[in-house]
């Protein structure tokens, strides 16, 4: 009889041993595939399961006595397991939620990441899932996806996955670790001093031809990525033009001049802490706002409402839509806000990693984004009308400029595609692209130093690359 129960425990000890491995093995996977936020989640959610597995199995084996024969354990085993597996399917669908709720709508579009020369083909899939925006003719709204998949041409970048608003049933009428602060170093700007939290770059590093400036192709090589839903009409990115814009602010002015917000403001990073609002792209907005108030002297407005949020549930498809009144009411209020920055991060296959090294720190690399109001499909989009599309360009075009020269290998592209992304706002309207969810909170908020210093340099019209 002790023969029988010993060797009744050791099966019932094996017997939980696999079920827990298994439970870690499917953990594990859910970790490889969501990353490290969604993973750890997961993995706490099948300790808790194993450790009730092992009480409902375990203990009957633990307290056996004499008067009982032994038999019985596989049963409580087998029910233990059978009690697991509603848990298990209920955990899928809440891996599918929480992924949705933090990576939703990520798309891959896989981007080499080398230094080719002007008409290099790299060819690479995208993915690109989308949303809406209002309809311009009878206010009505709406909803629907889509995916599609291409070869596209671009330049030295590594990838993009962008989450944008998507045609409706008629395209013409739907849219869709911190810098540290040194206070005892200041700059005397002739009013206030102010802290230097960044050091600004003052030698450029790369030169880029006088040449390129004035061929189209050879722009749109080096400098643009152009979906393959949209199309760049003849003339329409000259170098010089796009340089020659004036898009310096007047100085003293009274009142906000900067707009930062969130169109996705649930989107977090590899290593983002649940509930921490500072490891987010709202937290990296943070961020931006103190370097370029404290450093540069600009009042600058933050606006962290969740647009892709709604009665508590993550809902990207229609954030432009929401995010448009809110952000056109705060112009309105505050008219001397003359930039306005979408603040996103990426999303890009699992794999991948959007990092450079500046000034020895591991930096994330940064993309802006352009609409330009037109489809392959659809042509003009005279419903969506962006009044400043040619500043929208000439804003992207000198801050990726500046980048070029003063910190290589630091932004991606200008990527362009269909459609507008609230960027008819306002004539200096972007929208950034810091990252993506494979890179950590360090690298993105490092990327802020050269970002807003990137961004002063085209605001103040100081930088001897562009002629300033």
């Amino acid at each position: 009889m002790w023969n029988a129960r010993r060797n009744g425990r050791w099966f019932g000890w094996g017997c939980l041993f696999l079920s827990c491995s298994i439970l870690l093995f499917r953990s594990a996977a859910v970790l490889r595939k969501n990353h490290f936020s969604e993973g750890k989640v997961l993995l706490q959610r099948a300790a808790a399961q194993a450790e009730q597995l092992s009480v409902d199995v375990m203990m009957p084996l633990l307290f056996y006595d004499g008067k009982e024969d032994g038999r019985g354990w596989m049963e409580n085993l087998l029910a233990a397991v059978r009690d697991q597996i509603p848990a298990l399917r209920e955990g899928s669908t809440a891996e599918n939620t929480l992924s949705a709720g933090t990576e939703a709508a990520e798309t891959d579009t896989a981007k080499q990441d080398s230094n080719p020369g002007p008409g290099a083909e790299r060819g690479q899939t995208e993915s690109k899932e989308q949303g809406t925006e209002e309809d311009q003719k009878d206010g009505t709204q709406k909803d629907e996806t889509q995916k599609d998949g291409m070869e596209i041409t671009e330049p030295e970048q590594t990838e993009t996955g962008i989450t944008e608003p998507a045609a409706g049933e008629s395209a013409s009428t739907a849219e869709p670790e911190a810098p540290q602060s040194v206070p005892e170093e200041t700059i005397e700007t002739g009013g206030a001093p102010r802290e230097i939290l960044y050091p600004e770059a003052d030698t450029i590093q790369e030169t880029i031809s006088p040449d390129l400036l004035a061929d189209q192709q050879a722009l749109l090589n080096r400098f643009f990525v152009v979906d393959p839903n949209t199309s760049v009409l003849p003339g329409e990115i000259d170098g010089s033009t796009l340089l020659g814009k004036d898009l310096t602010l007047p100085e003293n002015a009274e009142g906000p001049q900067i707009l930062i917000y969130h169109t996705h403001s649930q989107e977090t990073f590899a290593d983002s802490r649940p509930g921490e609002r500072a490891d987010t792209v709202i937290g990296l907005g943070d961020d931006l706002q103190e370097l370029l108030e404290k450093q540069y002297g600009y009042e600058v407005l933050h606006i962290t409402e969740a647009f892709d949020m709604k009665e508590g549930c993550l809902e990207r498809s229609r954030a432009y839509n929401y995010a448009e009144p809110v952000i056109a009411a705060a112009l309105e209020e505050h008219p001397s806000i003359q930039v306005v920055i979408d603040l996103h991060r990426d999303g890009v296959n699992g794999s991948k990693r959007l990092v450079t090294e500046i000034n020895g720190k591991p930096t994330a690399q940064i993309m802006f984004f352009n609409g330009l109001s037109r489809t392959k499909e659809s042509g003009e989009l005279t419903s969506l009308p962006n009044p400043y599309q040619a500043e929208n360009l000439a804003f992207s075009f000198q801050m990726e400029y500046e980048a070029k020269q003063y910190y290589p290998g630091f932004s991606r592209c200008i990527y362009l595609k269909g459609y507008r992304y609230n960027l008819h706002l306002r004539p200096r309207s972007v929208l950034l692209e810091v990252g993506a969810q494979t890179n950590t909170v360090e690298e993105v908020k490092n990327a802020m130093g050269p970002f807003s210093d990137i961004l002063h340099k085209v605001l103040s019209g100081k930088s001897p690359a562009s002629g300033g």
